[in-house]
Protein backbone atom coordinates (compact mmCIF):
# COMPACT_ATOMS: atom_id res chain seq x y z
CA UNK A 1 0.00 0.00 0.00
CA UNK A 2 1.53 3.27 -1.12
CA UNK A 3 1.83 6.17 1.33
CA UNK A 4 3.28 8.84 -0.93
CA UNK A 5 4.74 8.90 -4.42
CA UNK A 6 7.34 11.02 -6.21
CA UNK A 7 5.58 11.66 -9.53
CA UNK A 8 8.21 14.14 -10.63
CA UNK A 9 10.81 11.35 -10.73
CA UNK A 10 9.09 9.54 -13.62
CA UNK A 11 8.79 12.84 -15.49
CA UNK A 12 12.43 13.87 -15.06
CA UNK A 13 14.23 10.51 -15.25
CA UNK A 14 14.37 7.19 -17.08
CA UNK A 15 14.12 4.63 -14.27
CA UNK A 16 16.51 1.76 -15.08
CA UNK A 17 16.36 -0.33 -11.91
CA UNK A 18 14.34 -0.33 -8.66
CA UNK A 19 15.39 -1.22 -5.12
CA UNK A 20 13.39 -1.45 -1.91
CA UNK A 21 15.11 0.06 1.13
CA UNK A 22 14.18 0.23 4.78
CA UNK A 23 14.40 3.52 6.68
CA UNK A 24 15.84 4.30 10.09
CA UNK A 25 12.97 6.24 11.66
CA UNK A 26 12.13 7.58 15.09
CA UNK A 27 8.84 6.76 16.81
CA UNK A 28 7.15 10.08 16.07
CA UNK A 29 8.08 9.73 12.38
CA UNK A 30 6.40 6.32 12.14
CA UNK A 31 3.22 7.72 13.71
CA UNK A 32 3.23 10.70 11.35
CA UNK A 33 3.80 8.52 8.27
CA UNK A 34 0.95 6.22 9.31
CA UNK A 35 -1.22 9.34 9.57
CA UNK A 36 -0.23 10.25 5.97
CA UNK A 37 1.95 13.26 6.77
CA UNK A 38 4.98 12.40 4.63
CA UNK A 39 6.24 14.01 1.44
CA UNK A 40 9.17 12.89 -0.75
CA UNK A 41 8.72 15.09 -3.82
CA UNK A 42 11.70 17.32 -2.89
CA UNK A 43 13.83 14.47 -1.50
CA UNK A 44 16.96 13.00 -2.98
CA UNK A 45 19.32 10.10 -2.19
CA UNK A 46 23.03 10.50 -1.43
CA UNK A 47 25.70 7.78 -1.33
CA UNK A 48 28.35 8.74 1.21
CA UNK A 49 31.01 6.62 2.91
CA UNK A 50 29.52 3.29 1.83
CA UNK A 51 26.10 4.26 3.23
CA UNK A 52 22.91 5.55 1.65
CA UNK A 53 21.00 8.56 3.01
CA UNK A 54 17.65 10.17 2.22
CA UNK A 55 17.85 13.95 2.37
CA UNK A 56 14.99 16.43 2.13
CA UNK A 57 12.06 14.11 2.86
CA UNK A 58 9.52 16.08 4.86
CA UNK A 59 7.63 14.29 7.65
CA UNK A 60 5.30 16.67 9.46
CA UNK A 61 5.13 15.88 13.19
CA UNK A 62 1.79 15.22 14.81
CA UNK A 63 0.50 17.67 17.41
CA UNK A 64 0.54 14.90 20.02
CA UNK A 65 4.34 14.47 19.92
CA UNK A 66 5.81 14.70 23.41
CA UNK A 67 7.33 17.99 24.47
CA UNK A 68 10.68 16.38 25.38
CA UNK A 69 11.23 15.14 21.80
CA UNK A 70 13.12 17.55 19.54
CA UNK A 71 11.64 17.13 16.06
CA UNK A 72 13.29 18.01 12.76
CA UNK A 73 10.84 17.35 9.90
CA UNK A 74 13.54 17.29 7.18
CA UNK A 75 16.36 15.50 8.97
CA UNK A 76 18.71 13.15 7.09
CA UNK A 77 17.55 9.53 7.35
CA UNK A 78 19.69 6.47 6.72
CA UNK A 79 18.45 3.89 4.23
CA UNK A 80 18.90 0.20 4.94
CA UNK A 81 20.13 -1.90 2.02
CA UNK A 82 22.27 -5.01 1.61
CA UNK A 83 25.99 -4.36 1.17
CA UNK A 84 25.91 -5.89 -2.33
CA UNK A 85 23.09 -3.52 -3.34
CA UNK A 86 25.00 -0.53 -1.98
CA UNK A 87 28.14 -1.54 -3.90
CA UNK A 88 26.11 -1.97 -7.09
CA UNK A 89 24.55 1.49 -6.63
CA UNK A 90 27.91 3.13 -5.94
CA UNK A 91 29.42 1.50 -9.05
CA UNK A 92 26.60 2.63 -11.33
CA UNK A 93 26.55 6.18 -9.94
CA UNK A 94 30.32 6.70 -10.12
CA UNK A 95 31.05 4.99 -13.45
CA UNK A 96 27.93 5.23 -15.56
CA UNK A 97 26.56 8.64 -14.58
CA UNK A 98 23.36 7.35 -13.03
CA UNK A 99 21.62 9.02 -10.10
CA UNK A 100 19.51 7.53 -7.32
CA UNK A 101 16.03 8.99 -6.78
CA UNK A 102 13.29 8.15 -4.26
CA UNK A 103 10.19 6.82 -6.04
CA UNK A 104 7.61 6.00 -3.38
CA UNK A 105 7.09 5.39 0.30
CA UNK A 106 4.97 2.35 1.08
CA UNK A 107 4.06 -0.34 3.60
CA UNK A 108 5.50 -3.82 3.19
CA UNK A 109 4.41 -6.38 5.80
CA UNK A 110 3.56 -3.54 8.23
CA UNK A 111 7.00 -1.99 7.80
CA UNK A 112 7.67 1.33 6.08
CA UNK A 113 9.84 0.96 2.97
CA UNK A 114 11.16 3.36 0.35
CA UNK A 115 11.44 2.40 -3.30
CA UNK A 116 14.49 3.99 -4.87
CA UNK A 117 15.34 3.98 -8.53
CA UNK A 118 18.60 3.97 -10.42
CA UNK A 119 17.87 6.67 -12.98
CA UNK A 120 19.27 8.57 -15.96
CA UNK A 121 18.16 12.15 -16.53
CA UNK A 122 15.79 12.99 -19.37
CA UNK A 123 16.45 15.78 -21.82
CA UNK A 124 13.67 18.21 -22.76
CA UNK A 125 12.93 16.43 -26.05
CA UNK A 126 12.67 13.09 -24.20
CA UNK A 127 10.04 14.60 -21.90
CA UNK A 128 8.06 15.82 -24.92
CA UNK A 129 8.26 12.37 -26.55
CA UNK A 130 6.98 10.73 -23.37
CA UNK A 131 4.09 13.20 -23.24
CA UNK A 132 3.21 12.52 -26.91
CA UNK A 133 3.29 8.77 -26.33
CA UNK A 134 1.02 9.09 -23.28
CA UNK A 135 -1.44 11.26 -25.24
CA UNK A 136 -1.47 8.78 -28.14
CA UNK A 137 -2.24 5.85 -25.83
CA UNK A 138 -5.07 7.86 -24.23
CA UNK A 139 -6.55 8.81 -27.62
CA UNK A 140 -6.28 5.24 -28.90
CA UNK A 141 -8.12 3.92 -25.84
CA UNK A 142 -10.83 6.55 -26.28
CA UNK A 143 -11.34 5.67 -29.95
CA UNK A 144 -11.58 1.96 -29.12
CA UNK A 145 -14.08 2.70 -26.37
CA UNK A 146 -16.23 4.81 -28.71
CA UNK A 147 -16.06 2.12 -31.44
CA UNK A 148 -17.51 -0.51 -29.13
CA UNK A 149 -20.49 1.69 -28.20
Amino acid sequence: MSITENRKAHHDYFIEDRYEAGLMLEGWEVKSIRAGRAQISEAYVVLKGGEVFLIGAHITPLISVSSHVVVDPVRTRKLLLNQSEIKRLIGKVERSGFTVVPLDLHFSKSRIKLSIGLAKGKKQHDKRDTEKQRDWVREKAQVMRNKRN
